[in-house]
């Protein structure tokens, strides 16, 4: 059984079909890549899977129960579903350390000791604990993509959801969160992640969906898809091709 099953999803935006009955099954432990042009709708799946955008229809099914509905509460689906942002969503105003512990004490409940606890043994986990005091301002983009990532994990949330995770980043920070994506789905933690990166694609999963115009065109290996019969798709694949 997925651990998170969708079926028939539609999103429609002032009457605009953003996503079209999209189908997706991610199992325990799985590492599922989406790939697209820039407004196929990747993003926006990745929203509704906990919420913080409300699907038009269909059926988003978690741990073998569904979670669109009115007496849901979503608090708790987006403890069991982290997010990481594009743009790391790091509070400017707080510390490495605040931005980290704010989810545990608000969601969790847990005491400022306990929560610096876990804050700690998270970032000790990303090599980020001597810049604990510092303020995302003073970080590096790398650091903030590890921050944004502890942040989430320290959470125990069971699917990581990761937004275009080397947008902002440099080739080098680029091959650093591929090896850290590894690392993770070597522990057992299952993930999403959204990329335009063949890169990274090629690097953490054997297969990608391709979603095109808000429909899933294809599910398969990176190869494969660069010589695809559909001219659409095996164009997107040959163009990134010609970046390696």
């Amino acid at each position: 059984m997925p651990l998170i099953k969708v079926r028939d999803l539609v999103k429609e935006f002032d009457g605009q079909t953003v996503l079209s009955n999209i189908q997706l099954d991610l199992n325990e432990g799985d590492v599922q890549v989406l790939m697209g042009a820039s407004g196929s709708g990747k993003s926006t799946l990745l929203r509704c899977l906990n919420r913080l955008i409300e699907p038009t229809s269909g059926s988003i099914i978690f741990r073998d129960k569904e979670v669109l509905g009115p007496n849901v509460d979503v608090r708790e689906l987006r403890k069991q579903i982290g997010f990481v942002f594009q743009q790391f969503a790091l509070y400017s105003h707080l510390s490495v350390l605040d931005n980290v512990t704010l989810g545990l004490r608000k969601l969790h409940h847990l005491g400022k000791e306990e929560a610096k606890e876990r804050a700690l043994l998270e970032l000790s986990h990303f090599d980020m604990t001597a810049h604990r005091e510092k303020y995302p301002s003073q970080l590096s983009g790398g650091q903030k993509q590890r921050v944004a990532i502890a942040r989430a994990l320290a959470m125990d949330p069971a699917v990581l959801v990761l937004d275009e995770p080397t947008s902002a980043l440099d080739p080098i920070m680029s091959r650093d969160v591929a090896d850290l994506i590894n690392r993770l789905h070597g522990e057992g933690i299952t993930m999403i992640c959204v990329t335009h990166d063949l890169h990274l694609a090629r690097n953490i999963a054997d297969t990608v969906m391709f979603l095109d115009k808000g429909i899933i065109r294809a599910n398969d290996r990176i190869d494969h898809l660069s010589k695809d019969a559909n001219p659409e798709i095996r164009a997107f694949f040959s163009a990134e091709d010609q970046t390696k």
